[in-house]
C-alpha cells in the first residue's frame, strides 16, 4: 500500500512531507529547507519510486534546487530500511550507534554518522536533535525539529498514539522504553509538540501525557 505524498507541515524555515509505503504502512518523512534546498529523509522504509516522487513533489518547496543531503534512520528493523540502499546511494546516512550493525545487516548500508543521545544532525540549515529511546531496539532514535515555535518529534516505533512501541512482552525493555520516553520526550518538550510516528497518525505529547500512568500500569 502506497499513498500519495502529503504536505503535512509548512513551517517558517522548512516543509515536511510524508508518504505511506508498503503493506506495513510505514511513514517516510521528508524535510526540505526553504532557502538552502537541503533535504533530510527520515526512514527510507520501502518503495523507492514513492520516495522519489516525494522528493520530486518537494522540489518546489525551496527557493533553489533541492537536494537530498542526509537519510536518518530511526531504528534497525527491516521494514524501515528496505529502500535505504537505493535512496542513500551517495547520500550520507545517520542512525543510533547501537543499531548501526543491524541496519547494515538488513540493508547492506553502513551508517556514516553514529548517534548518541543529545547529538545534533545538521544539513543545510536543518537541525535535528537525536533522542535515544532504549527498548524497542537498543539504538532507537527519535529526531526532534524545532522551527518557528513548532516542535516536531519523529518518533520512529518508540512512541505512538496510545502507547510506546513493541517491547515483545519483556518487562525490562518496556520499563526502559517508557522511562526514556517520559524523561527524554514528555519531560523535555511542550504539550503542543507533534509526534510523527513510524506508522499511523500523528498525535501530540499533550494528548498522550494523561495516559502515561495507565501505560505503565498495563505494562505495554
Amino acid at each position: 500500500m502506497t499513498e500519495p505524498t502529503s504536505l503535512i507541515h509548512e513551517l517558517p524555515t522548512v516543509t515536511v512531507r510524508r508518504t505511506v509505503v508498503s503493506a506495513m504502512a510505514n511513514n517516510a518523512y521528508l524535510i526540505t529547507h526553504r532557502q538552502s534546498g537541503a533535504q533530510v529523509l527520515i526512514d527510507a522504509a520501502d518503495d523507492v519510486p514513492a520516495i522519489r516522487r516525494m522528493l520530486g513533489d518537494a522540489a518546489g518547496d525551496s527557493a533553489v534546487p533541492a537536494a537530498l543531503e542526509l537519510v536518518a534512520t530511526t531504528h534497525r528493523h527491516w521494514d524501515h530500511v528496505r529502500a535505504l540502499a537505493e535512496i542513500a546511494d551517495g547520500v550520507p546516512t545517520a542512525a543510533g550507534r547501537d543499531d548501526a550493525t543491524g541496519i547494515e545487516a538488513e540493508s547492506g548500508v553502513a551508517v556514516d554518522r553514529l548517534l548518541g543521545h543529545g547529538d545534533v544532525l545538521e544539513a543545510g540549515g536543518i537541525s535535528l536533535h537525536a533522542v535515544h529511546l532504549r527498548g524497542h531496539t537498543p539504538g532507537s532514535m527519535a529526531y526532534v525539529l524545532a522551527d518557528g515555535g513548532t516542535t516536531l518529534i519523529f518518533s520512529g516505533d518508540s512512541l505512538f498514539p496510545g502507547g510506546v512501541g513493541n517491547t515483545e512482552n519483556d518487562p525490562e525493555r518496556f520499563t526502559s522504553l517508557l522511562d526514556d520516553v517520559e524523561e527524554r520526550l514528555f519531560g523535555a518538550y511542550p504539550d503542543d509538540a507533534v509526534v510523527l510516528p513510524g506508522h499511523g497518525d500523528a498525535t501530540t505529547l499533550g494528548a498522550e501525557r494523561p495516559s502515561l500512568p495507565a501505560w505503565r500500569g498495563r505494562g505495554w
